[in-house]
């Protein structure tokens, strides 16, 4: 073994798919880049961070709702694009050529070219390290994309591609919850 920088220690604990998540605030939707979700148990409770910073936190406090988008790694450069710079005086709609879908019980948009949409309600915010918990209420897919592949952020500028899927699942499934 050899020793490695303590403060990159955030790069090798990669999370889950990077997300586009849509906010629907007084003035317009807006889209928003995180590469810092997580799943919460095996019910569809979801936590994410952002700060007062971004633009679409101000929208996540007054509306308490979203929408998780999950884009392919066709994506992705767009993804990154759209995390690079604020909505505050532009529509990343617009500006990115993303079709803004209606939703069905939140305000916030779907995002037609993303692989999946899941409509949320913020059901606690953790002020400290501003970390948004959210209930999921809706799902979409597009059932079109049979084997979609994800890309996660390394977390220093570098992302990783979904490959190949092993399966385990007749290990784990003595220890799953029903209906999972």
């Amino acid at each position: 073994m050899k020793k490695f920088p303590v403060h990159r220690a955030f790069t090798l604990l990669e999370p889950g798919p990077v997300v586009l998540v849509t906010t629907a605030g007084d003035s317009r939707p807006n889209i928003m880049t995180l590469s810092w979700t997580m799943v919460l148990d095996f019910t569809p409770r979801f936590a994410f961070m952002t700060g007062m910073w971004n633009f679409s936190c101000r929208s996540l406090l007054s509306t308490r709702e979203c929408v998780i988008a999950v884009p392919a790694v066709e994506l992705a450069e767009t993804t990154v694009r759209i995390g690079s710079c604020s909505g505050a005086g532009i529509s990343k709609f617009e500006k990115f050529g993303l079709t803004p879908l209606e939703a069905s019980t939140v305000k916030a948009p779907l995002i037609a070219e993303c692989y999946a949409n899941i409509e949320c309600r913020v059901v606690d915010h953790i002020e400290r390290h501003n970390i948004f918990v959210l209930d999921a209420v809706e799902v979409w897919i597009d059932e079109k994309r049979k084997s979609p592949r994800f890309f996660h952020a390394v977390g220093d500028g570098r992302f990783i591609v979904d490959g190949k899927k092993i399966n385990h699942r007749e290990i784990m499934i003595e220890k799953l919850p029903a209906g999972v």
